[in-house]
């Protein structure tokens, strides 16, 4: 039998995956673990979003559309974008997706080459790298460190690109740190994109998961006509992970070259999944505000509880629902700390080496889950490291 395609070695999967699984062996054999592992919201898909997408179905809403996604739901895309991001692209400009991740994938195999440097933080969400080491692009990774708060720095960007760059890639707010850049920053970002010539793909699945700051993009510079890509979905904001909705914004040629792979791959995302969608940004968004409200006392408890253990220490993040503490003095690495507190102390969260080298010596809790369990979570902890 001849072997499998050497790419497939070069390709990785999620840690959170991973320690899903380990913690599920643990279960399995009695044992009690609180989970802190997955980035899913743990809040029902807002009624009002369930039942557009059951009228879809009953009205028999459920075969192929086109590629690029209903007309309706481009226009409600234009609408949010110039609500959010402060212009109205055009319906040339949208590509809808069966969730955020297609966006990654597709934006870099329409873009990257062999050969070509991909900038992106360090660390960030895997799919970044595993897709620069799939593609056999030089790795531009760029630490972001605790003393700035982990936001990317546009001066390190300025230190490293070159004129092999072909695509930096943004996430703010971010995965697994939590952090949010300031509009200083990303515009100056997007001002050294425009003036290498280069791209940025900014993922803003978090866009809507703030505390206290105000969300920007980098879009803002060109209206995302000319090099920069806004990528951002459904799962996180109206607790939609398992209904693969997201969408990319983009220059129209580029768009049209990824609506091609779409058409190649995926033929269409589900007819009534986009409905839901039109649903989820046109209605009511009283559902998103108190889920904010419940992750944003989540967070203080979560951070509290994690700057109280012997070893620890935890910024407050500014969006999304990670917090991501510093475990270096207790000696141990990320993987031995995640592995000690999954099998002695029932709690299970991510090493933050699996987000990338420089996520050694912190750990990621996705703080999707109630304040009781998170007091009992930490308890655990010190429990298991007194």
């Amino acid at each position: 039998m001849k072997n499998i395609a050497p790419g497939m070695d070069r390709i990785c999967g999620e840690g959170a995956f991973e320690y899903l699984a380990k913690a599920q062996a643990v279960e399995r054999e009695g044992g009690s673990v609180l989970h802190f592992e997955i980035g899913q919201p743990d809040f029902p898909t807002p009624k009002h979003i369930k039942e557009a997408a059951f009228k879809a179905i009953e009205t028999n809403y459920t075969g192929y559309v086109a590629a690029g996604g209903i007309a309706d739901l481009k226009a409600s895309i234009q609408e949010e974008i110039k609500k959010t991001r402060g212009f109205k692209p055009g319906a040339d400009q949208i590509l809808v997706l069966p969730g955020a991740k297609p966006g990654i994938f597709f934006s870099m195999l329409a873009l990257v080459e062999a050969g070509d440097e991909v900038l992106y933080p360090d660390p960030s969400f895997p799919t970044y790298g595993s897709l620069v080491k799939y593609l056999k692009a030089v790795d531009g990774a760029i630490p972001v460190r605790e003393e700035n708060e982990f936001r990317l720095d546009p001066d390190d960007i300025k230190k490293r690109i070159t004129a092999g760059t072909r695509l930096i890639i943004l996430n703010s707010p971010q995965n697994p740190t939590g952090s949010v850049m300031t509009r200083e920053e990303l515009a100056a970002t997007a001002e050294l994109a425009q003036k290498h010539d280069v791209y940025i793909l900014s993922d803003e699945i978090y866009s809507k998961m703030l505390y206290d700051v105000t969300f920007y993009s980098p879009a803002a510079l060109d209206e995302a006509r000319e090099r920069v890509l806004i990528l951002d979905g459904f799962s996180k904001s109206y607790s939609m992970t398992g209904w693969r909705l997201g969408y990319l914004v983009g220059p129209p040629a580029l768009i049209k070259k990824m609506e091609t792979l779409m058409i190649n791959a995926l033929s269409c995302t589900a007819s009534f999944v986009q409905k839901a969608g039109i649903a989820a940004l046109e209605g009511g968004q009283e559902d998103l505000h108190k889920m904010m409200a419940a992750f944003r006392e989540r967070r203080d408890a979560t951070v509290k509880g994690l700057n109280e253990i012997p070893g620890f220490s935890c910024l407050a993040p500014k969006g999304a629902f990670y917090a991501f503490p510093n475990i270096k003095k207790t000696g141990k690495t990320s993987r031995e700390m995640a592995d000690q507190l999954l099998y002695k102390a029932g709690v299970c969260c991510l090493p933050g080496s699996a987000f990338g080298p420089s996520g050694e010596g912190y750990l990621r809790f996705s703080y999707a889950t109630s304040v009781e369990t998170i007091n009992e979570a930490m308890g655990r902890i010190k429990k298991s490291l007194s």
